[in-house]
């Protein structure tokens, strides 16, 4: 057993401990409102996983996690935090929402390598300029990508109502798409052969996101730019006497970044709203800073991660539902408690995690040695 191993399975017990921790404590704050914390949660699961179209909506929010968690992961790994994920997938969705209004006559299977593609683009180019002054003028990541969320998002009110608006439409939001450019939903492809599920917008994104999950690993870890990359976070100084460019490195890890995160706009725009509206990405980007983190900044722990916020925002909803007491508020309480643990506290439990992994791992390989 390596130590990388054994330190990956330090973070991944860190993680389920945190995990554990903020569902302690919010099923104090659901008994406090007087109901029983056990048949909560065992609604939340049940919303999330219990049906079909459940799992459907699970997904989709999984979707977009896993691209707002993968981007935030690889900025993290040369040290800069991008927290400007809903500002790059607001100027991603601008160019997702113009190709379909400029292409009508093109189906969803042409359409949607153009929208990945220019949603990629766009999210790096809305991502370059913060890059450039992290590199260039030495400004903090963050406060250069919060600063471009209330751009992104004038600028998204401004092309919205005065440009993309349909002639006498009182909804904020663009033209809707032609029914050929929406893309396929799963449970509608599983409907096809008899079954009559209710509709959820999982869509084939899923795919493209699990594609993409799977390219951010082997770039990261098995090619030379990963490594140089990580080698630029991990220590800057010896990297650079090594030869890493420090600056482009970073420059680039800013860049991909805004680009992963800007391809949910195409899984929203695409493949669940059917056209361009205010706030499509409000709460992902930020909630993608949680999956990272949660995820140890690796793609698997990022899927992962993706499917956990996944079901809480889509069993939430049912708790809600059916337990009137746990108001809205308490859900998102509990999602914060959740961001708390895994990321403000997020080494809070790594010490006990690691000594218990140590433990276990040892016992292990003396069991294996006395056989």
């Amino acid at each position: 057993m390596t130590a990388h191993t054994q330190s990956a399975l330090g973070g991944l017990l860190a993680s389920l401990l945190n995990i554990a921790a903020a569902l302690f404590l919010g099923g104090v704050l659901i008994l406090a409102v007087g109901e029983n914390p056990f048949r909560a949660y065992a609604a939340v699961l049940e919303g999330a996983f219990g049906t079909v179209d459940g799992i459907g909506y699970t997904l989709h929010y999984a979707t977009n996690f896993i691209f707002s968690g993968l981007g935030f992961a690889l900025a993290a790994h040369v040290r800069q935090f991008n927290i400007g994920g809903e500002g790059q997938a607001y100027f991603a969705g601008l160019i997702v929402a113009v190709l379909c209004i400029w292409l009508p006559w093109m189906p969803w299977w042409a359409l949607l390598p153009l929208a990945v593609a220019g949603a990629a683009l766009f999210g790096a180019a809305w991502a370059a300029v913060p890059a450039y002054l992290v590199v260039r003028r030495n400004c903090h990541l963050v406060i250069t990508t919060i600063m471009f969320n209330f751009i992104a998002s004038l600028l998204m009110i401004y092309l919205i109502v005065s440009v993309l608006r349909p002639a006498g439409s009182m909804a904020p939001a663009g033209p809707g798409l032609e029914p050929g450019q929406r893309l396929p939903q799963i449970i509608d492809m599983i409907n096809s052969f008899g079954f009559r599920f209710q509709p959820a917008p999982l869509n084939v994104m899923i795919f493209v996101a699990l594609a993409v999950s799977y390219a951010v690993y082997r770039a990261l870890w098995r090619t030379k730019w990963g490594y140089e990359l990580r080698a630029a976070g991990a220590n800057d100084r010896a990297a650079r006497v090594a030869g890493v460019p420090i600056g482009r490195m970073t420059a680039q890890a800013i860049c991909l970044s805004g680009a992963l995160v800007g391809l949910m706009a195409v899984n929203e725009i695409m493949g669940a709203q059917h056209r361009l509206t205010l706030d499509f990405a409000l709460g992902y980007g930020f909630i993608g800073i949680a999956v990272a983190l949660i995820g140890a900044n690796t793609p698997l722990g990022i899927v992962a991660a993706a499917v956990l916020f996944g079901a809480l925002y889509q069993g939430g909803a049912s708790l809600v539902f059916l337990f009137p007491s746990v108001s809205r508020e308490v859900v998102v309480v509990l999602q914060g408690l959740v961001i708390f643990f895994a990321g403000g506290l997020a080494t809070m439990l790594r010490p006990y995690a690691d000594a218990l992994t140590g433990a276990l791992l040892s016992r292990s390989t003396a069991k294996t040695e006395g056989a």
